[in-house]
């Protein structure tokens, strides 16, 4: 289904900062302090902390939503800081974002929804036809026609994880992608981005301060105010609850 995926993308993070201006002539917030991380093509990690520890920051920073102050970011050998604007137009083309709040578009159907970010630009394949096959991938087959509005919260973040995936991205940024939801329904849009790797091959790292959404993933890497505090592999063999176990005692 791909149109020119060539695999999943690889993200080297260097000594990155990102500040922000805050309010009343006080000094600058900084929300990544310094932080350096290396992503295998192909894992899916968790980026765990409290909240205000840097977690959407770091995702916007790779998502080049936002421009870091120093560092570098390396996707693929490219450094998305020396890019210009159109090379970081053509680099977010590549990446699929879900976020906890869905942005779905209200008047647009769920299909014209999944459809909308590829719109703009002439591509290879059918648009209609891969949205219909990606929300059967998401188990939305027959309610195409549906309306934000009569959808429910989980259905709403799967029409947005099928929208992500629409332009075959080698790069998936979930920020918070169940905090809206509630466990049954967070627990399903969960198991559809584990599954989903095997038709849609690629990287994938979640923001998430939710327990059971790290234990999910294939490691565990936790910021505290701004900075990387741990970084653990949970591909070591235990069972789930001995995974969400340890990723609970590191009180995320």
């Amino acid at each position: 289904m791909a149109d020119e995926h060539h695999g999943p993308a690889a993200v080297e993070c260097t000594d990155l900062v990102k500040r922000f201006k805050s309010g009343g002539g006080a000094d600058p917030i900084t929300a990544v302090n310094e932080l350096t991380l290396r992503v295998e093509p192909g894992s899916m990690v968790a980026v765990t902390g409290a909240s205000g520890s840097g977690k959407s920051t770091l995702l916007h920073l790779i998502g080049a939503i936002e421009q870091p102050d120093s560092g570098s970011i390396m996707v693929d050998g490219t450094e998305l800081t020396k890019l210009g604007r159109a090379g970081l137009t053509a680099y977010r083309r590549n990446v699929g974002f879900v976020f906890q709040r869905y942005h779905l578009l209200p008047t647009l159907t769920a299909l014209d929804n999944v459809i909308a970010p590829v719109m703009p630009y002439r591509v290879r394949f059918d648009r209609a036809s891969r949205a219909r096959d990606l929300l059967a991938a998401v188990n939305l087959a027959g309610r195409e026609t549906a309306l934000p509005a009569d959808l429910s919260g989980g259905e709403q973040q799967r029409v947005a994880l099928a929208r992500a995936l629409m332009a075959a991205p080698r790069l998936l940024l979930a920020d918070e992608p169940t905090g809206n939801l509630d466990s049954r329904s967070g627990g399903a849009v969960l198991d559809l981005i584990a599954s989903l790797r095997e038709d849609f091959p690629m990287t994938i790292l979640i923001a998430t301060h939710e327990q059971h959404v790290a234990a999910r993933c294939d490691r565990l890497v936790r910021l505290h105010d701004g900075t990387l505090v741990d970084d653990i592999d949970l591909r070591e063999g235990q069972s789930a609850e001995e995974t969400l176990a340890r990723v609970t005692r590191l009180h995320l």
